[in-house]
């Protein structure tokens, strides 16, 4: 039984594959010369060009190169929209051409669901300032649908006339994670046939940024390219990135349906919460341990069954030490044998959109039995003990792959796909 707007009941989980792809990172501007330069093992990170960094102790960032927002978007609708939305914008077309998904199709069971650290809130201080300086009749009439987190979800379903499920998630730098595994749960439990889902951020604005370097986390380094150097014993912190990831989440009958070309299957997803700091991990763990342990469960899986884990991984001391510790704490005696990558270490850390592009690097990962590498791996750590694909990609099997994500207000994702075996 199928409902008017090409729904399933409720009571019938489906099975959901990933259709389509889209990335928008600093290592590359598409899919392919994203994957082309994470297996190269190619950083992203530079000294920041789109405003004046000279006072800021830590001058370098993952910033976009040769985006042109005037080829995504027309100019009427350019000066109504943070670039962060543009981005997102033009990540999800990607996506939807790769899946050579027809919309129009049936625009009633196709939804939007995406998630962002930050949208568009830096508005708020531009437009603020435009207030106290010129008074309340020259603020922006775009001010309040620009700088929402659901800005983007909103553009995209107008653009592209999906008419089904549409709206945004918030879960800081677990973001990504979280909102492509509530997506892909959307379309098991049946509320849609097709989610577009991912994660964006555009946080290379000088107040951010402030922010950042007022927390005293970013990564330092003389050579920016090998600043960001996750499980390495001389790691110091991370690097702040825009970029966007897109996924096209369908259940598997409607993909078949249509002949779509499949590059994994979702498995399951989980998140959670360490209720312990804002900023800080829980030393023990505890909290993207149990993210992991549930995904597997949700998944019907072993901790054996996982070949490889994309890593949050963002550099900095403390994360990495917990993040290892969680891996032995799930994996136990298998720890060993899991590949694990900070893809991090080349696209630096991309907020909202990181979880997002680094589960579609899981799911090409199981399509291509390819893990990309740790760049800058050149000390080991003894408190970081795994396998971290040091320094150069790896052909191996990757029946089964995770992502991970941490995020400050202590939030967790863990989200697994598997190799499509044509079943």
């Amino acid at each position: 039984m199928v409902s008017s707007n090409g729904s399933h009941p409720p009571a019938e989980r489906r099975r959901v594959v990933v259709t389509g792809l889209g990335m928008l990172t600093p290592v590359g501007n598409d899919v392919e010369s994203t994957w082309d330069g994470l297996l190269a093992g190619r950083s992203g990170i530079d000294v920041i060009q789109g405003f004046d960094v000279s006072a800021y102790e830590c001058p370098i960032g993952g910033e976009l190169k040769d985006f042109r927002p005037e080829d995504h978007i027309e100019a009427k609708l350019l000066r109504r929209f943070d670039r962060s939305a543009v981005i997102a914008l033009a990540a999800v077309r990607e996506a939807v051409a790769d899946a050579a998904l027809d919309i129009a199709a049936e625009p009633d069971g196709v939804g939007v669901v995406l998630g962002t650290g930050m949208g568009g809130a830096h508005l708020m201080v531009e437009q603020q300032q435009v207030l106290d300086e010129k008074g309340p009749r020259r603020v922006s009439p775009f001010l309040i649908t620009s700088f929402l987190p659901d800005t983007a979800t909103g553009l995209i379903a107008i653009e592209l006339g999906a008419r089904g499920p549409n709206f945004a998630i918030t879960a800081a730098c677990a973001t990504g994670g979280a909102t492509a595994g509530e997506a892909a749960e959307m379309v098991a439990r049946g509320e849609a046939d097709v989610i577009l889902t991912g994660g964006y951020e555009a946080p290379l604005r000088p107040i951010y940024y402030a922010g950042f370097n007022a927390m005293k986390a970013l990564a330092t380094h003389e050579d920016p390219k090998q600043a960001v150097r996750p499980f390495d014993a001389d790691r110091n912190g991370f690097i702040i990135s825009e970029g966007a990831g897109a996924l096209v989440l369908e259940s598997l009958d409607h993909a078949q349906a249509r002949g779509a070309r499949i590059y994994a299957e979702f498995l399951g997803a989980a998140t959670t919460n360490d209720a312990h700091d804002m900023v800080a991990a829980a030393e023990d763990g505890h909290g993207v341990a149990q993210a992991m342990e549930q995904a597997l469960r949700r998944s019907g899986l072993q901790p054996g069954d996982i070949d490889y884990i994309n890593a949050h991984g963002t550099g900095t001391p403390l994360n990495d030490r917990v993040e290892t510790a969680a891996i032995r704490r799930v994996f136990r005696e298998q720890a060993d044998e899991v590949a694990v990558s900070s893809t991090k270490s080349m696209h630096g850390h991309m907020m909202g959109a990181s979880g997002a592009v680094e589960a579609a690097i899981v799911a090409l990962a199981c399509q291509r039995q390819v893990v990309p590498p740790t760049i800058n791996y050149t000390t080991p750590d003894p408190a970081c003990d795994l396998d971290y694909v040091p320094n150069e990609a790896r052909e191996t099997e990757v029946r089964r792959g995770m992502s991970t994500s941490v995020g400050l207000g202590g939030h967790n994702s863990a989200i697994i796909f598997g190799r499509w075996e044509g079943a």
